[in-house]
């Protein structure tokens, strides 16, 4: 398949909505294609996908947000209102951004920005950490709303972009199998009740897969879930400070790991789907979100990568002109939790982590399979994609930026070396 240079980011081999009739395609400037509606377009499995994604984003990253959070000795309620920041951004992105563009645009908060300050929240006044956030939400506007992350992005081969995207779920692929051995009931429920339901009702493949593994939980005691009131969250506003220091020690690392941690990826994710996004709407819409979030403790919105691709591909809806609905499903759980503050997240910490790991690793098959498929479509980039896969999949971390920027470098790398500088050779 060729490049699509307009799209941002090549397409990556799987079969796009370009069959789809030209007038509901998303136009590469993120202009929204022909009216559609939304209820019409709705269904189980679109508002499934919607739902699993919020359930593996509270699941596991929140932890490490409560974890920089403690780091960095916030009280009650400024860690309720970082929660609300991140869930509220994350939720009201996710609903404008979809149905703006008719895409399933997943955002999320930075994990990657989460973890780095797991380290760093402590060496700061948490106005200043604030004053760190601001800067690096304006930041990334200026970066996105003037284009240079679009043309950067566009110079990426198709290969190397699906094989970045194969190696990001690689292990969730695994997760399903490792689980078989800590749990083998949930785990195993989970496998064959989604390989049964593929087989005759493939449209709820993921919703008979989350119901049998929580049936299963529940009948071997693995359901913690105890909610003794719940209440509505507080934002904390906390007027920023600045000082060289925290720009440096936070707002630096959180750029470069929000950028190339999460929406390289996160773009990459949406074309590989067949999409065709507008990085410009895109990332200038996060990192407006995050700079008007920012005082509430919100430290970065952003594209999401993994949660993503639950949405974009075809166990959301077979047909990817009614995919969106699963990015406005998704925007309006995050805006339920947000509205309850960390009240509602004791739901998903209750739940098992082999159920998550499992209904999250049958739910990304088919993003996996595509991602695979796009990285050994073209045999001349067959070798920059297995390095851009290994790279990627080996969860390598160099200087706090996580595996998918290296996997994208090592893999333009490889195919400038083996590619570029052979046509060169050859003209001689």
């Amino acid at each position: 398949m060729s490049s699509d240079t307009t799209s941002g980011i090549p397409s990556a081999g799987i079969t796009p909505p370009a069959e789809a009739e030209p007038s509901v395609r998303p136009a590469a400037d993120g202009s929204p294609p022909a009216r559609r509606n939304l209820f019409r377009d709705a269904s189980l499995s679109a508002v499934l996908a919607g739902f699993v994604a919020v359930v593996v984003s509270y699941s596991g990253p929140l932890v490490i947000v409560l974890a920089a959070a403690d780091a960095g000795h916030l009280s009650q309620g400024q860690t309720s209102s970082w929660v609300w920041a991140i869930s509220i951004g994350s939720g009201v992105t996710c609903v404008a951004l979809s149905l703006r563009t008719r895409m399933p645009v997943i955002t999320a908060f930075s994990t990657p920005g989460a973890a780095l300050l797991v380290t760093s929240m402590g060496a700061y006044p948490y106005a200043e950490a604030v004053g760190a956030f601001l800067v690096t939400g304006l930041v990334i506007t200026l970066v996105g709303l003037t284009g240079v992350f679009g043309r950067l992005m566009r110079q990426i081969p198709t290969a190397v972009v699906s094989a970045m995207l194969a190696g990001i779920l690689f292990s969730f692929g695994t997760g399903v199998f490792t689980s078989l051995k800590t749990a083998p009931w949930i785990a195993g429920a989970v496998l064959v009740a989604y390989l049964l339901a593929k087989r005759w009702i493939a449209r709820y493949a993921v919703l008979l897969a989350l119901a049998a593994g929580v049936v299963s939980s529940a009948v071997t005691s693995r359901l913690d879930i105890h909610i003794d009131h719940v209440e509505l969250a507080r934002p904390v506003f906390t007027a920023p400070a600045f000082s060289a220091g925290s720009l440096v020690g936070i707002a630096v690392p959180l750029l470069l790991a929000t950028l190339a941690s999460q929406n390289a990826p996160g773009m990459a994710v949406l074309s590989a789907s067949g999409f065709r996004p507008g990085d410009r709407l895109l990332i200038g819409s996060t990192g407006l979100a995050s700079t008007a979030l920012a005082p509430f403790g919100s430290h970065a919105i952003n594209l999401a990568a993994i949660t993503a691709a639950i949405c974009t591909g075809p166990e959301a809806h077979r047909d990817p002109r009614r995919r969106y609905v699963a990015g406005v499903s998704c925007g309006f759980f995050y805006l339920l939790i947000g509205a309850f503050g960390s009240t509602l997240v004791v739901l998903f910490a209750g739940l098992p982590g082999e159920l998550v790991a499992a209904v999250a690793g049958v739910a990304l098959f088919g993003a996996l399979a595509g991602g695979l498929t796009g990285a050994v479509k073209e045999e001349k980039d067959r070798e920059a994609a297995l390095i851009t896969f290994l790279a990627t999949a080996s969860g390598v971390t160099i200087a706090g930026i996580g595996p998918a920027f290296w996997g994208l470098v090592f893999g333009v790398v490889a195919h400038l070396v083996l590619t570029r500088l052979r046509s060169g050779r050859a003209a001689a």
